[in-house]
């Protein structure tokens, strides 16, 4: 099929389009924004800067995506970036933004991504592939997101704070230090409480991987060990299986520091 676009839309003279490209009345796309094949652009959704969208991505109505970075360090004009993969999902008024700093600056979203309404990704952020932002989940610059992690609604992301996959962060919590990989993180500021056990099980994790992530989480969570020593502990003690490798691995490459975390486990469910 060819491209349909309402005849109130308006496109800029740089914008390139892929094929099947649906935009809906009043859409403003203005810059150097490419559209990927199959993508569809809502009423009164904005796009804008040097944008990049791979195919099959929808834009919802109101949704702002690609403008200049909320950050004081951006000069006006200069040439940021903002990546973006297939088949993500941006949902009403929710706004991404461009990295900061000309040829350096790049805000990168991987695949099948879904951006609830009112979610925010803000400059020079990473977010991986699977994730869901719902509604009004805020990341700050410079902030990682590692594969298919759900930020709670109302929940806000400190800059350069690193989210690991498989992670669950529940609503309304204030992130201000590295949330670890396969965790159930919540509150104010949010608190490591067990295993996303649920989550893990709904990605195929099987019972003999959850064993040895739970005993290195009882290890580094719950066992009141430094750090260093926590991971001395499972390194001799735990079957390092990929899982409690990445964990191990997300652990030792934090400059934040880990969340805190509970003096007992929940049972994660």
């Amino acid at each position: 099929m060819s491209n349909k676009i309402h005849a109130t839309a308006i496109i800029g003279p740089e914008v390139k389009l892929g094929k099947n490209i649906v935009i809906g009345p009043y859409a403003v796309i203005d810059g150097e924004v490419s559209l990927g094949d199959g993508t569809e652009v809502g009423a009164h959704a904005v796009l804008a800067g040097w944008t990049r969208f791979g195919r099959d991505n929808r834009i919802f109505p109101h949704a702002a995506i690609g403008f200049d970075p909320q950050d004081k360090k951006y000069k006006r004009g200069e040439k940021t970036l903002l990546e973006i993969g297939e088949k993500n999902v941006f949902r009403e008024f929710c706004t991404i933004h461009r990295g900061t700093v000309e040829g350096l600056g790049i805000t990168r979203i991987g695949d099948n991504n879904l951006f609830m309404a009112y979610s925010h990704v803000a400059h020079d952020c990473v977010v991986g592939n699977g994730c869901v932002l719902a509604n009004s989940g805020t990341l700050a610059g410079h902030v990682t997101v590692e594969d298919h992690v759900i930020v709670g609604g109302l929940s806000a992301v400190h800059q350069f704070c690193r989210v690991g996959k498989n992670a669950m962060i529940g609503g309304c919590s204030r992130v201000v230090q590295d949330v670890p990989p396969y965790s159930l993180c919540v509150g104010g500021p949010a608190l490591v409480y067990n295993l996303n056990a649920i989550g893990l099980r709904r990605a195929g994790i099987t019972a003999d991987s959850m064993k040895h992530l739970k005993e290195a989480f009882r290890i580094m969570f719950h066992s009141g060990l430094a750090k260093q020593t926590a991971i001395e502990q499972i390194e001799r003690e735990v079957r390092l299986t990929d899982h409690v490798k990445h964990l191990l691995d997300f652990a030792k490459g934090s400059e934040r520091g880990l969340c805190g975390s509970v003096k007992e486990p929940s049972n994660g469910e």
